[in-house]
């Protein structure tokens, strides 16, 4: 169990209506289900509900600065689901989420990517040029990467709402168990940097 003196790690889940919890009650979204699976597990943290519906990468980057306030240790970046449904230039979303790894960066944030992959119908380049942003992003500039946020639940209706992209309570549960040992690893990041 960590010490009474371990200090809060102040996280900010930024990204767009999967971060956000589209259509769920404020406890289901993502963001506090994680936070409260690591609190049960001892460990300080709280953790932000940046997250907002609609938005693209390029959107994220034009509201980072004051969705992510001074004070914040890291940041689960979630981002891209909605340039890929519009079919955005793969190279538009490259760049403003490299842009928003920049900032975090400079302002001493930890990042833990989360990945998104494109379907299949877009085609081969469209899904080569997309599906490599994340790893790329990721190993450029010594991130914490999870491969692809709706890993389990990505075409299970069990765990999806009725529109087939959002997932349900027990779908945020089942990303929250998947996320879990990166989330561990990233405020471990954040406590080997400034124990105190």
């Amino acid at each position: 169990m960590p010490g009474a003196a371990e200090r809060t790690v102040r996280i900010a889940a930024f990204g767009d209506s999967l971060t956000a919890g589209y259509q769920l009650a404020s406890q289901d979204a993502f963001p506090v289900q994680l936070e409260r699976a690591l609190k049960a597990k001892g460990v300080a943290v709280e953790i932000a509900n940046a997250g907002v519906s609609g938005d693209t990468s390029s959107g994220g980057l034009a509201r980072l600065d004051w969705s992510v306030p001074n004070g914040t240790d890291a940041v689960i970046l979630e981002l891209g689901a909605n340039d890929m449904l519009r079919a955005v230039d793969p190279k538009v979303t490259r760049d403003a989420l490299a842009e928003i790894v920049r900032r975090l960066k400079a302002r001493g944030i930890e990042v833990l990517l989360c990945g998104m992959l494109a379907p299949r119908n877009l085609g081969p380049d469209y899904t080569r040029a997309f599906d490599s942003i994340y790893p790329d992003l990721a190993a450029a500039n010594g991130l914490l990467l999870y491969p692809f946020f709706l890993d389990g639940i990505a075409a299970d209706s069990k765990l999806n709402q009725n529109d087939g992209l959002h997932p349900t309570a027990a779908g945020v549960a089942k990303i929250v168990t998947g996320i879990m040992p990166k989330a561990e690893e990233l405020v471990a990041r954040v406590r080997a940097k400034s124990p105190n």
